[in-house]
């Protein structure tokens, strides 16, 4: 209690009470022995670069004509390289397009030997090519990007979507890239079957892992059926997305919710699934759901439209949480969380596909335990200017540096009556955050 100061005039009690008053409450803020903490630093962008539009037929002497597309969608994976300011990336299945034909939409590849490749680029001056890997089968030759089977695949078409293409059972859509420590070899994630793939230092593929029951033969590299069989029922352009690794784990999201049991179901759903994989022994050690942010609020834009959300990228953070890239094309978010706060669904009920309702027809789902969730950063509000398609993300040794980067489809937009790119302009970016803390 305040007491009068004896010696104080009346005039001095009442600044005398006021200093008082916050002496007391600084002191209660302050636990001895500690320092007061310092204010959290802002997020900020430290660096900025675009990559150089690289002509591709100059990166890869195989292809005949690259209609005048340069190289672009490596910002589908990211993952530190060997050096500072050095990323592995990875580009995706190659240039493609889904243009109105005839009435009907058809996926055409404009360079179909086009083979999805490995690039190691340095940020240090600007961006810089230090390796670019073209993936290969045992024979050597490239796995190109085509699709690999009629009925689970898209019909894959020329530049112009007027005469099919063959099916290839080597190609490969790849999305994600991390390295394993000490023999340099590289695990990608494939959107195709959808898969796991295993690819030496120098690019060849050691083995690919795809679904149970998937029948994927005739390809040029040895495939095992060692995923669950659910997997499957991917929908369509949206199979394995993001990848992230610790030690000998690692950790694998599907981009969207699975068509279980149908279409209708895998697009109005919110729930996405989350692998753990052992690299030693093989096989899948975890499965668990993950739920995304409710459409209408996280992108008013799109229209309440549930099937523009996407999982495009995990970073490994500590123990068993991750980052994930939640996003539309106009809005990415990154959150943080914690897989050991989930159920592991590996095995049970909601691998079968007899299952009902199945786990994406799942409107409530009590006793199943989400893994816990929280907002990291919105790069929406942060870089504003960046292109959609944020897919590749990395969190550096520090634990508070995020580096990402867009896909910017190789910037396909229309050709020409022959056959040459008009290009989007879409730039293809890798954007350096200071988050201030620690995820």
């Amino acid at each position: 209690m305040w007491r009068p100061c004896p010696r104080c005039s009346a005039r001095e009690r009442p600044s005398v009470l006021r200093r008082r008053i916050l002496a007391a409450v600084l002191a209660a803020l302050v636990i001895p022995g500690t320092a007061v903490a310092a204010a959290p630093k802002p997020v900020k962008v430290v660096k900025d670069v675009t990559i150089p539009p690289f002509p591709l037929a100059g990166l890869q002497p195989s292809i005949a004509n690259d209609r005048g597309i340069k190289l672009g969608g490596i910002g589908s994976g990211l993952f530190p390289g060997p050096r500072d300011g050095d990323y592995w990336m990875v580009t995706d299945r190659g240039p493609n397009g889904q243009p109105t034909v005839n009435g009907q939409k058809v996926r055409t590849f404009p360079i179909p030997e086009f083979a999805p490749a490995i690039v190691r680029v340095s940020t240090k001056r600007g961006v810089e090519i230090k390796k670019y890997i073209p993936i290969v089968g045992t024979s050597g030759k490239p796995v190109t990007g085509l699709s690999n089977q009629a009925g689970h695949d898209e019909v894959p078409y020329t530049w112009d979507g007027l005469t099919v293409l063959p099916y290839n059972p080597s190609g490969l859509d790849t999305e994600e890239i991390v390295q394993t420590p000490g023999n340099g070899e590289f695990w990608l994630v494939d959107e195709y079957s959808p898969s796991l793939v295993h690819v030496s230092a120098r690019g060849k593929v050691l083995e690919r892992l795809v679904p149970a029951g998937l029948h994927l033969t005739g390809a040029d590299y040895p495939v095992k059926e060692t995923l669950p069989a659910i997997l499957a029922t991917r929908k369509q352009n949206r199979g394995f997305e993001g990848l992230a690794i610790n030690g000998n784990t690692l950790y694998i999201a599907v981009q969207s919710p699975l068509q279980n049991p149908d279409k209708k179901t895998g697009d109005a759903s919110r729930i996405a699934r989350i692998l753990t994989f052992d690299i030693r022994a093989k096989k899948v050690t975890g499965e668990y759901a993950y739920q995304f942010e409710d459409v209408k609020t996280f992108d008013p834009k799109v229209n309440g439209d549930q099937s523009e959300m996407k999982i495009s990228g995990l970073a490994y953070v500590e123990r068993n949480r991750l980052l994930v890239d939640e996003r539309t094309d106009n809005v990415a978010r990154i959150y943080l969380i914690d897989l050991d706060r989930g159920t592991n669904l590996l095995g049970g009920k909601y691998d079968a596909p007899a299952t009902t309702p199945s786990l994406e027809a799942l409107t409530s789902l009590s006793p199943i335990k989400l893994p816990s969730k929280s907002l990291v950063i919105d790069l929406s509000v942060v870089v504003p200017s960046l292109p959609g398609k944020v897919e590749g993300i990395t969190l550096l040794a520090d634990h508070q540096t995020l580096v990402v980067a867009n896909d910017n489809d190789f910037g396909l937009g229309a050709f020409d009556a022959n056959g040459k790119l008009i290009d989007s302009g879409v730039p293809s970016r890798i954007v350096t955050i200071d988050l201030g803390r620690r995820p």
